[in-house]
This record gives C-alpha cells, sequence and structure tokens, in this order.
C-alpha cells in the first residue's frame, strides 16, 4: 500500500490530507470546548446545530463549487480553499457569541466542501493506474480512521500545557501546511470540452450520477452505511455510559474498536479489491452493516459490544472505500470534481436524515427499537440498491447512435443499422450519451 507514496505528486497530497486532518480533528475537541464556554449546560445543543449546519453546507455547497472546479485551476482552487480554512479557523478563538461560531462554521465547513471533492477528484488523474489507485483509496481510508483516534489523544496532550484557544492555532497551521504542500507539486487540471453555461455545470454532476444505475445503487449503499455509522457516532456514549453505566474512557475504547474495524477493512482492500468486484465487496460490506444492527439489538454488555463495534466498523470500511472507484470508473476526466461533488453532496444528505434520526430514535423509544429501525433502513437500501446496480456491469457497452450525423468523429467503427449506428467502448454518461442505453 505505501508503494504509491513513491509518487512525488501524490506523496505530497496526502500529506497534505495527513496534515490537514489532524487540525481538523483539534478544531472539533477545540469547537466542543468552545460551545461549553460560550453556552454552558447548553453545548450540546450548541453542537448539534454545528453539525446540523456543517452537513447543510456540504449539501449545498458542493455541487456550485464543482462548476466553478471545472473552469479554475485545480491547485489554485485548493490552495485559496485552505487559506479560507485557516483564516476561520484563527478568528475562532476570538468569538464572542454562539451565532457566531454557527456563521463561521458555516464559512469553513463551505470551503471544505469545495476541498473535498476537488482534492478527490484531482487523485485518478496523478494516479491513473488501477491498481495503485486502489492502494490510495486505502491509505486515504486508513489516514480517517488513524485521525479519528490520534487528533483526540493529541488535543488531550495538547490540553494539559495550552488553553483549548490553543488548539485552533494547530488547526491553522494544519491547513497553511496543507496549502504549502499542494503549492509545491503541479497538478493536472482536465479542462472542459465545451462551454458549459452555470446551470449545466452545477448540475451536471448530479444528472451523470443519477442516470448511471451502478450509482443509483451506491446511493442506496449510502442511505446503509449512513444508519450503521450514525448509530455508531450519536449512540456509543449513550449505550455505554447510561446503559452500561461504564465512564468516558470506555467510550473511547468503543470508539476505537470501530474505527480498529475500519482500518483492518482498509488493510486488506487493496489484494480483495485485485480478485473481487466491486459490487460484490460494497454489498458484502452493507450486508455486515446490517446484521451487526440486528445483533445490536440484543448486545447486554460492554464486552460484546466491543467485537460488534469491530465488525460494523469493518463493513462499513468495506462498503465505503471503493466509492470513489466507481465515480472514476463512471466519468471522464473533466466531469470528475462535479461527480465526486455529487456524491458528496448526496452522501451527506443521508447523514442528514440518519444523524438525527439517531438521536431522536434513541431517546423517544430506546436503543434496541432504534437498531431494529436503523436496520430495516439498512435493509431497505441493501434492497435497492441490488436492484439498481445490475450484477452484470461491463465497462464498455454496447449502444446505438440515431443522433450523431453520419460521418461524425464518434462514429469511427461504428456499425450501421437501420436509422443508426451501433458501437461499444466504455461507456460514461455525457452530451453523446445522456441517458443509459437499456439492456436487450
Amino acid at each position: 500500500m505505501l508503494g504509491v507514496l513513491r509518487n512525488r505528486t501524490y506523496r505530497h497530497l496526502f500529506l497534505a490530507q495527513v496534515i490537514a486532518l489532524v487540525g481538523t480533528g483539534l478544531a472539533t475537541v477545540a469547537l466542543g470546548l468552545l460551545a461549553y464556554d460560550l453556552a454552558g449546560p447548553d453545548a450540546g445543543a450548541v453542537l448539534g446545530t454545528a453539525l446540523a449546519i456543517k452537513m447543510i453546507a456540504y449539501v449545498g455547497v458542493a455541487p456550485v463549487a464543482a462548476a466553478f472546479a471545472e473552469r479554475l485551476p485545480r491547485r489554485a482552487m485548493l490552495v485559496y480553499l485552505d487559506l479560507v480554512r485557516a483564516a476561520v479557523a484563527l478568528s475562532l478563538p476570538f468569538v464572542s457569541e454562539v451565532w457566531q461560531v454557527y456563521v463561521l462554521i458555516f464559512i469553513l465547513q463551505s470551503a471544505s466542501a469545495g476541498f473535498t471533492p476537488t482534492f478527490q477528484a484531482t487523485i485518478p488523474d496523478v494516479l491513473p493506474d488501477k491498481e495503485e489507485y486502489t492502494r490510495a483509496l486505502s491509505l486515504s481510508r486508513l489516514a480517517y480512521d488513524l485521525e479519528s483516534v490520534a487528533s483526540p489523544m493529541l488535543a488531550a496532550a495538547l490540553l494539559t500545557v495550552v488553553s483549548f484557544h490553543s488548539l485552533f492555532a494547530g488547526t491553522v497551521v494544519g491547513f497553511l501546511a496543507s496549502a504549502a504542500l499542494v503549492v509545491s507539486v503541479v497538478l493536472p487540471s482536465p479542462k472542459a470540452a465545451e462551454h458549459r453555461g452555470i446551470y449545466e455545470r452545477t448540475t451536471r454532476g448530479l444528472r451523470i450520477y443519477l442516470a448511471t444505475p451502478r450509482l443509483r445503487g451506491l446511493f442506496a449503499l449510502n442511505l446503509a452505511v449512513a444508519a450503521a455509522g450514525s448509530m455508531v457516532i450519536v449512540n456509543t456514549v449513550v449505550l455505554v455510559q447510561a446503559q452500561f453505566g461504564l465512564t468516558q474512557r470506555e467510550t473511547a475504547l468503543a470508539l476505537a474498536a470501530f474505527g480498529g474495524g475500519s482500518m483492518i477493512a482498509a488493510l486488506l482492500l487493496p489484494r480483495l479489491l485485485d480478485k473481487t468486484a466491486d459490487r460484490t465487496a460494497m454489498l458484502a460490506g452493507a450486508v455486515v452493516l446490517v446484521a451487526g444492527l440486528f445483533i445490536g439489538v440484543f448486545v447486554p454488555s460492554f464486552a460484546l459490544l466491543l467485537p460488534l463495534w469491530l465488525t460494523i466498523g469493518f463493513g462499513y470500511s468495506l462498503a465505503q472505500t471503493p466509492t470513489a472507484r466507481l465515480l472514476r470508473r463512471s466519468s471522464h476526466p473533466e466531469d470528475r470534481p462535479a461527480l465526486f461533488a455529487a456524491q458528496f453532496a448526496l452522501s451527506h444528505a443521508c447523514w442528514l436524515i440518519t444523524y438525527p434520526l439517531a438521536g431522536w430514535l434513541g431517546a423517544t423509544i430506546g436503543l434496541p427499537a432504534t437498531f431494529a429501525a436503523l436496520g430495516a433502513i439498512a435493509v431497505a437500501a441493501v434492497f435497492i440498491a441490488m436492484r439498481l446496480w445490475p450484477a452484470h456491469d461491463p465497462d464498455e457497452v454496447e449502444h446505438v447512435h440515431v443522433t450523431l450525423a453520419d460521418g461524425h468523429p464518434h462514429l469511427i467503427g461504428a456499425e450501421r443499422v437501420g436509422n443508426g449506428h451501433r458501437h461499444s467502448h466504455a461507456y460514461v454518461i455525457d452530451s453523446r450519451h445522456p441517458e443509459w442505453p437499456s439492456r436487450p
């Protein structure tokens, strides 16, 4: 897996990602402490609102940012967005009102909604080899999981010698270092083949996404992933401290078990995906999530919760990590920022549903019933994904063009049939292929 780091451009981008992740993790801890400093007992409501604002920014801003990413040099765009995030992080320690936190969080997460899909869309252009790209995805998943463990530990260590306001300085340094690493390499910026209006560019990723059968299936799988992930993230503390009567230490241990399962899957995935189709691996991961949620109905103790969270973490990574491979094979290079932004927005729309659902159901009908309810949602999502994403899903698809004129360059080598031309090639949705061909 580490072999992909021999590529200098990818190595710098990966380091930029890791450093920015650590900075974001420090900001997450500091934001919780800032909320308590401003709101006291109402800090939970402040954080809940901040998380909702984050998801709204992700869903609403990502497609718009992608429209501009198509016209701007990627390196310049990534650097400017890192600088915006650094400026917001620099401002957070000086806020004195809760509404100021909300405004700054919206700006920060809007910048992230532009940065993350553009960054993700650049990696397949930097690593065009499919096997190298798969290893890069697993390495990226590993970085996310390690950050979720390392950042709180680093924050705890720093808080022994500095105030929580100083944690925001670590975030600023992280974003500035990320910008410097991006500046240090030359990034590909594929140009759009045709001029498109702002509406066309804003909605293009969503239209490609919803017109591609494998991506419609992916949308359903996003819901299954969000259902299981929300149960873990929202209700671990309730299970461990309220139901089992344990401490914050055991809560952290349970979340570490979830992250550990995800890391195990990330380490195994490169070899697994060399031999197994993406659809098979992702559906298997989603089935693991479904099973985990229904087993959770009967979990009686902390000792059994740990292996359950480990298993759910494994299924979570297995169902989620290959996502970028699907987006890569379903788009031209110039359309990737728009398509990655569509996935970013649609997946976070699922979390926007399941986050409050996990919290509200847990508080009103109890955790066993919440496990069952989210399990039912995940079952429906997996069933829909299997129906929408055909088991036979080749790259090359035979199809007929009836609107292209004779002699069009795209029709070279095509066979004349009736009033159209038939040929086969790697099929993605674009201006010449606006819809998926029906199966014979």
